[in-house]
């Protein structure tokens, strides 16, 4: 064993934006959309509803997003207490991203951009699952289909019109329009609907979706039921429209980070061994006289110690390296975070 330390410039930090799919099928397009009953009837199917890839009583079932509404006046589902006006579930989830995103309990939530922006104290959510996208949703990847009773509509984000980042509060976000692969398609509002603005918002880092219901009813008859004390069905209502439609489109994005680290093994370094089968027992001399002036050993591993003589990382050759003073070596390790 031989240590050396290494200078400032044997070290690079280097940084790789990853995409993958964001579906546990593998698939970039989820086509088939179902629930469960069983988490419908118990306590958190008053607040969203689980979207899995196939059957839940598949132990292939994996939850992919969750679908929520929300309404400041509470209005779309029972209230907590019928004598409480407006404490219901959906005040609670409106709430939630109110603070979440908003950062301000007075503000609501605006759609749209320029002269046709739409005020709304309602929407839907479609909540990620968070081991899906990772670090977050990838800008121009995301194509949603749905589909009502007044026809289909395509929607995607406004990344590829947009270019430039804008953030609602400390979080990035993205216009939800119509048309394909983050840019608006052919319409005469240009991806957005008149008088009600953009269909939603993207928050990439949050993993999350808010839609507009002014705009998809609008454009397809499917409406949110905002009536008092009462379960409009909401959640289910755009289940149906994403379920019709059949093709969700999203991949996921993450920032990997890697440490370099090059480790040089000069001609006149490490060309000795400590290995005891070198020495004689007895007398403790080198057994074959040739290891003094023409020692040739194979290195396998690379051990990284603090200045603490600990033992912080290890690196494994991928075949043993054959070293003498004729030869230097060049090794790269990477160290991934």
């Amino acid at each position: 064993m031989a240590f050396k330390r290494f200078d400032p410039e044997d070290f690079l930090v280097s940084s790789d934006s990853i995409t993958s799919t964001l579906w546990s099928t593998g698939n970039p397009t989820l086509s088939s959309f179902n629930t469960s009953s069983i988490q419908i009837a118990g306590s958190s199917g008053n607040y969203y509803l689980s979207v899995y890839q196939t059957s839940s009583t598949l132990s292939s079932a994996q939850v992919q997003f969750d679908i929520a509404y929300g309404d400041a006046l509470g209005s779309g589902s029972v209230l907590y207490n019928p004598i409480v006006p407006e404490n219901s579930y959906t005040k609670t989830i409106y709430g939630q991203y109110r603070s979440m995103i908003l950062e301000d309990e007075n503000s609501s939530f605006i759609y749209g951009i320029g002269n046709n922006t739409y005020t709304t104290n309602n929407f839907w959510v479609l909540s990620m699952e968070r081991a899906r996208y990772k670090q977050s949703l990838f800008p121009g990847s995301l194509n949603l289909k749905l589909s009502g009773s007044g026809g289909i509509i395509n929607l995607t984000d406004n990344s590829l019109d947009n270019p430039v980042n804008i953030f609602l509060g400390s979080t990035r976000v993205l216009q939800l329009i119509s048309g394909s692969n983050g840019t608006a398609g052919t319409l005469p509002n240009s991806g957005y609907v008149a008088g009600s603005g953009s269909y939603g918002l993207v928050f990439p880092d949050l993993g999350t979706i808010l839609l507009n219901p002014s705009a998809i009813s609008q454009s397809i008859q499917v409406a949110a039921s905002r009536s008092n004390n009462s379960d409009g069905l909401n959640t289910q209502k755009l289940f149906n429209a994403i379920s019709l439609g059949a093709s969700f489109v999203l991949n996921s994005q993450e920032t990997i980070t890697s440490d370099y680290v090059f480790v040089r093994a000069r001609n006149s370094e490490f060309n000795y061994s400590e290995n005891p089968s070198f020495i004689s027992g007895s007398t403790g001399e080198v057994i074959y006289s040739n290891f003094i002036n023409q020692p040739q050993v194979y290195l396998t591993t690379i051990g990284m110690y603090n200045d603490n003589n600990d033992l912080l990382a290890v690196a494994k050759m991928s075949r043993p390296l054959l070293k003498d003073f004729t030869k230097e070596a060049l090794i790269r390790v990477k160290l991934d975070f």
